[in-house]
């Protein structure tokens, strides 16, 4: 029945891909990567330069100008963009969790596990989940690549993996930018580059700065409480850039940044939302989300001869983040959680390439680590006021070789092989929590040990010295088979196979009772993917377009039950298969169109929670259906400058935010059905004018203020009164002048 499901959606992907009537995207618009002559777009997505149009794979590139028309400005946004990505967080902008094709980190919310989804800064890994959540500046492309990236990028991408790419100096002249903007809700925002050649053709220095501040945005009714969802940002980042002869090639950048803005507005406790606005809260403790992240890299390329060239990139990362988070959204003290925990991570690839006839190779050595350590406290309404405090140490430690070829076959025909093995080492340890009494704003006094202790919640005394550690090892061979074929038009033809791999994790989320601390198996997916891409009528279409099917084992998801007591737990088998298509019409100078549509099965083969059967329910986080459509009309040339009209919408279909869609637990107070977004379609639009040097652009995002929920956690099976869900942005709107020199 799958399979038969499979083969439609694949001939209606074909057919929708070469229909001549059909829309066309080139992914990304023009600014994204190196542009050749006929106006291609270059990226890295398999570590080499190539054009989009040439790689075999579901690639969404997107520039820096298209980002500003479609008004994003964090990562959190890009969903508006990329086809079945969908993002959430309970967190607001914080920790934002990314989901590629049904497949994210479900409904997890502890700092120490990794994304599905990989992350990465200039091709560096970020374990972090924090520091995802970025403000996007000065960048030079970001790259979706959808679909497990198990050979090239590694372990933990078995959902895809983003690539965020910075400016790097260009090693001529002088150049960068200014731009200053204000919008709703007192919101200032400025950003700038400048880039100064220090040598002609040899060093040059790029300094960037992104500052935002703006009062929240979900208005709370709390005599003298704070409102929620502010912003309070400052990044910076400096690159550069040395080529002492033509064959090196070394880029050294650093970055830090801090965010001080207050928490997610949360809709909990019903009682306190009589006579309340969707974007309004009722909440004596809104909280302060205080993260910061830093960083260090160094990239050296070095040409031994025309064919074979070799990569080194090392990174050194850290940060922290304090968010003290009232998440019962009352004036009442039922759920009060400070989430504090600190990072450090190292990085070593060591890459090969070789371009020869007939045969492209691109191979390496992965080393990396990262430290995570956390002290979380959470006051719960027990009798008399108290609550349990948690503190554990995380170290991961990777080691990874891979080869990836492409072959020519014959001409226009060629086969890819790839492999990656990889070893994960992972150990939890100096971990301990207790049950203490006092108020929120009161010190712990610890009344009992409640890790180690494998009993209910008290029943051990108070031992101050007491600790739990557990070590966990994996190995995993991924890999990638692909074939594609290159039609005399350009038009590219392929089908592959890929296996991705997610390591084993540990419940960073147990602090009632040890028992519910253990390390479960690696996520696995086998994937089998077709598409096609091209143009027609010379830059008229641009196409791409694939349909896939995933099998898909051992998604790690959370189990929140009375107690509370959250285990982490597999679902043995899942089920994935759609389609996308991302399109660019261009019918006439200075008017472009763009659309995408996502189409996508995605349920549990087998899944039960809590004696509930949810086998055949839909994975969380997974629309069937998105869509994308918007254009940018250059409308008329005045006053030395163009004016220029940018509308575009994003469409989502219903999605659940609990793996137990609207089925409730028997003998359990669950209310699932609570736990779910409907359809909603929000549009964004600018109107600019600009020259060879100013830009000024009005801009709102969710016109019609659209009210929906970002994100939903089940706290009612959990032994609250009420769910837990977090708001969307509302409307916001304003102006921005830049200036570039």
């Amino acid at each position: 029945m799958a399979s038969m499901a499979f083969s439609r959606a694949l001939l209606a992907a074909l057919a929708i891909s070469t229909s001549t009537a059909a829309l066309a995207q080139e992914t990304g618009g023009a600014s994204a990567g190196t542009d050749a002559a006929d106006g291609d777009i270059v990226v890295t997505a398999q570590r080499r330069e190539q054009s989009l149009l040439d790689v075999p794979l579901a690639v969404t590139a997107l520039g820096g100008d298209t980002l500003a028309e479609r008004g994003i400005t964090n990562s959190a946004q890009l969903g508006d963009a990329v086809p079945n990505l969908q993002i959430n967080s309970p967190y607001g902008d914080t920790q934002p969790n990314f989901s590629l094709r049904g497949i994210g980190v479900a409904n997890e919310y502890n700092s120490n596990q990794a994304s599905p989804v990989g992350v990465y800064l200039d091709d560096v890994y970020l374990a972090p989940r924090t520091s995802h959540g970025m403000g996007l500046f000065d960048l030079d492309r970001i790259e979706v690549l959808r679909g497990p990236q198990g050979t090239l990028f590694g372990r933990n991408t078995t959902g895809g993996a983003i690539n965020f790419i910075t400016k790097k100096p260009g090693l001529s002249g002088t150049n960068g930018y200014v731009q200053l903007g204000y919008a709703n809700f007192d919101t200032i925002t400025a950003q700038g580059a400048a880039e100064a050649t220090l040598a002609e053709d040899v060093a040059g220095l790029r300094l960037a700065v992104n500052y935002a501040k703006g009062d929240g945005q979900i208005k709370n009714v709390f005599p003298g409480g704070r409102d929620a969802a502010s912003v309070d940002t400052l990044q910076g980042r400096a690159s550069l850039r040395l080529k002492p002869v033509e064959t090196l090639d070394i880029v050294l950048r650093a970055y830090g940044g801090r965010d001080r803005g207050t928490q997610a507005a949360v809709h909990g406790l019903g009682a306190f939302r009589t006579g309340l606005g969707f974007f309004e809260t009722d909440e004596n403790r809104v909280g302060e989300n205080r993260t910061d992240a830093w960083g260090f890299s160094a990239n050296i390329a070095l040409e031994l001869n025309d064919r074979l060239s070799l990569t080194s990139i090392t990174s050194y990362d850290g940060g922290k983040q304090d968010l003290q988070q009232a998440a019962d959204g009352s004036p009442l003290d039922l759920l009060d959680i400070n989430w504090r925990s600190r990072y450090r991570q190292f990085s070593q690839e060591l890459r090969a390439n070789y371009d020869g006839d007939g045969i492209t190779f691109v191979g390496g050595l992965f080393y990396g680590w990262d430290r995570n350590i956390t002290d979380n406290r959470f006051n719960l309404p027990l009798p008399p006021a108290g609550g349990f405090f948690q503190h554990y140490r995380q170290v991961r430690k990777s080691y990874a070789v891979f080869g990836q070829a492409d072959i020519d076959l014959a001409d226009r025909l060629v086969l890819t092989l790839g492999a990656r093995y990889t070893t994960d080492k992972s150990r939890y340890d100096d971990a301990f929590a207790y049950l203490f009494v006092g108020g929120v704003d009161d010190p712990d006094t610890p009344i009992a040990t409640t890790v180690p202790c494998a009993g209910v919640a008290g029943t051990c005394a108070y031992d101050p010295d007491a600790r739990f550690a557990l070590a966990d090892t994996n190995h995993a061979l991924t890999g990638r088979v692909a074939l594609s074929y290159t039609f005399d038009s350009g038009m590219l033809l392929y089908a592959s196979y890929n296996r991705g791999y997610r390591a084993g994790a540990v419940n960073g989320g147990g602090y009632t009772s040890s028992s519910g601390i253990s390390y479960i198996e690696p996520e696995r997916v086998n994937a089998y993917e077709v598409g096609i891409k091209g143009r027609a009528g010379g830059r008229l279409l641009t196409y791409a377009a694939s349909a896939f099917y995933y099998d898909y084992s051992n998604q790690q998801l959370q189990d929140t039950r009375a107690g509370p007591v959250s285990f982490l737990v597999n679902a043995p088998s899942s089920e994935v298969y759609g389609l996308e298509v991302e399109t660019t019409l261009r019918p006439a100078a200075g008017f472009r169109i763009d659309a995408s549509l996502g189409w996508l099965h995605s349920k549990y083969k087998e899944l039960t929670l809590q004696g509930a059967d949810l086998s055949g329910n839909s994975l969380p986080f997974a629309p069937k259906l998105t869509a994308q459509l918007g254009f940018e009309w250059d409308m008329v040339d005045i006053a030395g400058g163009t004016l220029t009209f940018a509308p575009n919408m994003a469409y989502s279909s219903r999605q659940y935010f609990s793996p137990f869609n609207e089925i409730d637990a028997p003998g359990t107070p669950q209310v699932n059905s609570e736990l779910q977004q409907g359809a909603n379609a929000k549009v964004n639009a600018s109107l600019s004018w600009s020259n060879d040097a100013l830009t000024v652009r009005l801009f709102a995002n969710n016109l019609f203020d659209r009210k929906t929920y970002g994100y939903g956690l089940d706290l009612r099976g959990a032994g609250f009164p009420f769910n837990f869900l977090v708001p969307a942005a509302p409307r916001t709107y304003g102006v921005s002048l830049r200036y570039g020199f």
